[in-house]
């Protein structure tokens, strides 16, 4: 009887291992190797981040793409005269991309996600001369990103870093200035 129980208790041992084992095995990341870094696109007032994920699990995945960008804003009186904007304060843009179970294959799947672009009015226009005038945002600068895994929503399972150094300028975004950490 104590033999029984001990080889129950054993097996129950190893199966728990077994399955923690290969639930480390299968941790969600960019499909690409250790250096694997998403593409982004600067589309003047909006942002695109694209690239594959890999390790992924049966259920569905909501991408969330967050960046701080400088803003170039153009100040216009009431006669139609304008001024450059006073250098307004960083901005932060969010997008998100649901991407349903069904689309997984063996664990991998695409993703290219765009954040919503700001209101270009500025209301009140406070890097203006005065609240007369109204304030345009013209351009973002993209210099940092946040890319979140979840699966299913609700659970974090990837979280992506980048820094964009010099900040973005309109068009692709070059490797050679993304650096990005993944946890």
């Amino acid at each position: 009887m104590i033999r029984r129980v001990l080889t129950v208790a054993l097996a129950a041992t190893a199966a728990l291992a077994l399955v923690a084992s290969a639930a480390s095995a299968s941790s969600v990341h960019l499909k690409g190797g250790a250096n694997a870094e998403p593409s982004f696109f600067d589309n003047g007032l909006s942002l695109s981040a694209s690239g594959e994920l890999s390790g992924l699990g049966n259920g569905d995945v909501l991408v969330t793409l967050t960046a701080q960008a400088d803003v170039t804003s153009t100040c216009t009186n009431q006669g139609g005269n304008q001024a450059p904007g006073q250098n307004p304060a960083p901005l932060t843009v969010i997008g998100s991309q649901a991407i349903p179970a069904a689309e997984i294959k063996n664990g991998t799947t695409p993703f290219s996600v765009v954040t919503v672009a700001p209101n270009p009015i500025i209301a009140g226009a406070p890097d203006c001369p005065n609240p007369n005038w109204t304030e345009t945002i013209e351009d973002l600068a993209f210099s940092s990103v946040v890319i979140t895994v979840e699966q299913p929503p609700g659970t974090t399972v990837l979280t992506v870093s980048c820094s964009i150094s010099p900040a973005s300028s309109d068009g692709s975004v070059p490797r050679a200035d993304v650096s990005c950490t993944s946890s």
